[in-house]
């Protein structure tokens, strides 16, 4: 498939209330390379294998959360249609300009109906140490850590998602993947959208409150990658929500835990490749437990109500 319009998720802005213990974190236990740390105190870190300057920062405030969430698109061009079709679907954005962030070049932001921010943007500086390209080995230095090979996606909890479903779908070409329904049989308690061949790059989850941050995502490359995260985790007394198990929802091999500001992180791997001409894949309510933890059959009471 060729890739054209929103490419893929680029970076998450989160909110932590501590910084040391939050580096320690994101950069000694997820294993996350620092970037740059600015004036302001905002932290900007990446994986060893992504190609762009940064995709974590990290802001110091007095709540956890996430501040807001970008997408990269294929071009300047495409980055001033889509600043219009939000418009003219009734969302007002905001431009700002190159260089407000470190490596940034224009972003365009906007409100979902679900009350998050987005940010698009088609320029971003290349990393000093991004992935090898001539005769490139698997990685320059060995990485570190739960060795992350990107930031994957962000789950969002929030009201309206049948709102921003149709925004993402209908304004910036997501298609949905997957779906967990109510015990109507109609109303949609979870959606799941991809820009790319993913099972899934954002997924919303109905919710009594808006703009809630349930989790960011690292992918890691494979299962025994998944073990030796949880190794990590013990060793370190990393406070863990579930897992290892596995998703019914995407396949995807997982563990949830916390950062030490309460925000939810996720290490992730496999999962089915998606392309436009698949039918979209449904769990009905009596098969919420298995869809969203295929092991257990069931899901434990953290997973739904602890959201920052």
């Amino acid at each position: 498939m060729a890739l054209t319009g929103v490419l893929r998720p680029g970076y998450v802005q989160i909110r932590v209330m501590e910084m040391e213990p939050a580096l320690r974190h994101y950069r000694d236990l997820v294993g996350l390379n620092v970037v740059s740390t600015e004036s302001d105190g905002r932290v900007y870190l990446k994986t060893f294998d992504e190609f762009d300057r940064h995709s974590i920062i990290l802001r110091e405030a007095d709540e956890p959360g996430m501040d807001f969430m970008g997408f990269k698109v294929d071009s300047t061009e495409t980055l001033h249609m889509f600043k219009q079709k939000i418009e003219d679907y009734g969302i007002s954005t905001e431009t700002i300009a190159a260089g407000d962030q470190p490596g940034l070049g224009e972003r365009v932001r906007f409100v979902a109906p679900t009350g998050h921010n987005f940010e698009l943007y088609a320029d971003i500086e290349a990393s000093d140490n991004g992935p090898m390209t001539e005769n490139p080995d698997i990685w320059e230095k060995p990485p570190h850590g739960m060795s992350p090979v990107r930031f994957d996606h962000c789950l969002l909890y929030g009201g309206d998602i049948d709102g921003a479903e149709d925004l993402f779908t209908k304004v910036l070409g997501f298609r949905v993947t997957e779906v967990a329904k109510a015990e109507d049989g109609e109303m949609r308690i979870a959606i799941f959208l991809s820009c790319s061949t993913k099972a899934h790059d954002i997924a919303l989850v109905r919710h009594d409150e808006d703009n809630k941050f349930h989790h960011c995502s690292f992918m890691l490359e494979d299962w025994n990658a998944i073990g030796h995260a949880a190794d990590i985790m013990s060793r370190y007394d990393i406070s863990v929500d579930i897992g290892p198990t596995r998703h019914g929802i995407t396949r995807g091999q997982t563990i949830y835990f916390w950062d030490p500001s309460g925000n939810r992180n996720e290490v992730f791997a496999g999962g089915y490749d998606s392309y436009p001409d698949h039918p979209v894949r449904v769990w009905s309510a009596d098969q919420t437990g298995k869809a969203i933890f295929y092991y257990e059959k069931a899901i434990n009471e953290t997973f739904l109500s602890v959201v920052t």
